[in-house]
């Protein structure tokens, strides 16, 4: 049961994350600016947390 939960769950964020306007952050739904710093950011600018 445990393992159908987690399964639909996960698919459920999958479907509605697939629902987001091409111009908005998914999360917020806030429109997409020219002017956003993150839209020059490259993977190798992304650092992962360790430690925690």
């Amino acid at each position: 049961m445990k393992l159908f939960a987690s399964s639909l769950l996960i698919g459920a964020i999958l479907a509605m994350s697939g629902c987001t306007e091409p111009d908005t952050y998914p999360v917020t739904g806030i429109e997409c600016d020219p002017n956003d710093p993150v839209q020059d950011m490259d993977a190798s600018e992304c650092t992962a947390v360790s430690g925690i």
